[in-house]
């Protein structure tokens, strides 16, 4: 791994967080990813089981947790399976943990080399009446690939038809949505980098400049500050492709009079960030570039504002939607009359702001939450409107992260330019040759 070592308190305390909503007399049992088949004989990178990684920390391939609170067998409350080291391994890939390494980094004293697992998991799991499988829930993706975690599930059931499964997800998701404070470091850490990659952006970017330079720019500021990598494929999107919310080809030349989407995360400690920022290629807004980005800007602000305990974000939306239509006819895109007429199932802004203005954001980009439940003080979301005029080839949006509290929204991006002014004041010092103060 290429971040620091994450404090073993940390996972301590979320799994002691997640044994007491489970029910009694039960077990847990959490899978680590597959290593997934590339072609040949490679693999793709391998990146940890989110929910597994959440309760032990644990970031190799091959590893099993098993939480059991009250287990009668001593110490087995908490058991970690990990993969044994063998010379062959350690000669051409490199050791993997040993077991006093995995109980140090999670701070679980009983580990055993996961081929000890059989005859360990059988007894315990006769001992309890009740399995929690952890099946990576989330209602807006389904995969045909079967995790580790499902093909186990289906052995135990053939094994063990007598217990009584229960889902793990809808408690990891009640727990992950609420941020530690580790956590919210961690996501701080993660976009500190991201902003220190988008300076490095505003310093180089010029008319003649390819999308793929400038991802490459941020891939190696990202990986220069121990950042695992990207959280998500990056967007790096010119000209036309600005409206293209997912574009990632990234193999445009940016001309002048083009502006640049920049959608980019980098992960830190398997933690996310999402920022999203839109730039002049040349290094100066047109006026209707500059009025499309005020507009998306004040929308910016009114969302985060908005951002406090109690609201869902389906309220959030309606009202940012609102507050969009208003700037939208200060645009000239929309008429008053119009909005008078149109249909509340399928509001006419929706042509112009496509998506939604926020997501919950942690181990994963789009993290697993309940989406219909208030926000909470805790909670990490993203806040990003944007508006696109494919016939003007201008697409704009914004995004900073955001963590709710008491006392109002806190924008863990504060520090990244947004304003149009500050943009364009950090690229004329560029084009002067000043680019070594853009930093902060």
């Amino acid at each position: 791994m290429k971040y620091y070592m994450l404090p073993p308190e940390l996972f301590a305390y979320n799994r002691e967080r997640f044994a007491k909503k489970m029910a009694a007399d039960s077990l847990a049992i959490f899978h680590s990813n597959d290593l997934m088949p590339r072609s040949g004989d490679t693999y793709f990178p391998f990146r940890q089981n989110s929910g597994l990684f959440y309760l032990c920390g644990i970031d190799q391939p091959d590893t099993v947790l098993v939480l059991f609170p009250g287990c009668v067998k001593d110490t087995y409350e908490e058991v970690l399976f990990i993969k044994r080291t063998d010379e062959f391994t350690a000669r051409w890939q490199g050791a993997t943990l040993t077991r006093e390494m995995a109980a140090h980094l999670s701070g679980i004293r009983r580990v055993h080399w996961i081929d000890e697992m059989g005859s360990i998991m059988h007894e315990l799991v006769l001992l309890a009446k009740r399995v929690y499988v952890n099946l990576g829930e989330h209602d807006r993706f389904f995969t045909e690939v079967p995790s580790r975690d499902m093909r186990a599930l289906k052995q135990l059931q053939e094994r063990y038809p007598a217990h009584k499964y229960h889902r793990a997800a809808p408690l990891l998701k009640k727990l992950m949505m609420i941020k530690s404070a580790w956590e919210v470091d961690l996501i701080r850490q993660a976009v500190d980098i991201t902003g220190a990659a988008f300076r490095k952006v505003l310093a180089m970017v010029e008319p003649g400049v390819q999308e793929y330079e400038v991802e490459a720019e941020i891939t190696a500021e990202f990986l220069r500050q121990r950042a695992t990598g990207h959280a998500y494929e990056p967007i790096v999107a010119s000209g036309p492709h600005t409206c293209t919310l997912h574009y990632t080809r990234n193999n445009r030349k940016c001309q002048n009079g083009d502006l640049l989407l920049l959608d980019i995360g980098a992960e830190y400690a398997n933690y996310a960030s999402d920022i999203t920022r839109t730039i002049p290629v040349s290094g100066q807004f047109s006026p209707r570039q500059r009025q499309v980005y005020e507009s998306v800007l004040s929308i910016f602000y009114f969302a985060r504002s908005g951002m406090t305990p109690g609201i869902t974000l389906e309220e959030l939306q309606k009202e940012v939607g609102r507050f969009a239509e208003k700037k939208l006819v200060e645009l000239g895109l929309l008429h008053p009359s119009d909005l008078q007429r149109q249909n509340p199932e399928a509001p006419l802004y929706k042509q112009f702001f496509l998506h939604g203005v926020s997501h919950h954001l942690g181990l994963d980009v789009h993290d697993p939450a309940n989406r219909y439940d208030p926000l909470l003080a805790g909670m990490v979301l993203t806040c990003e409107p944007g508006i696109y005029l494919p016939a003007e080839n201008i697409g704009i949006r914004l995004e900073n992260d955001i963590l709710i509290t008491d006392e109002g929204p806190v924008d863990l991006a504060a520090r990244i330019p947004i304003e149009a002014e500050e943009i364009e004041d950090i690229m004329q010092l560029r084009a002067e040759g000043w680019a070594g103060l853009i930093m902060p």
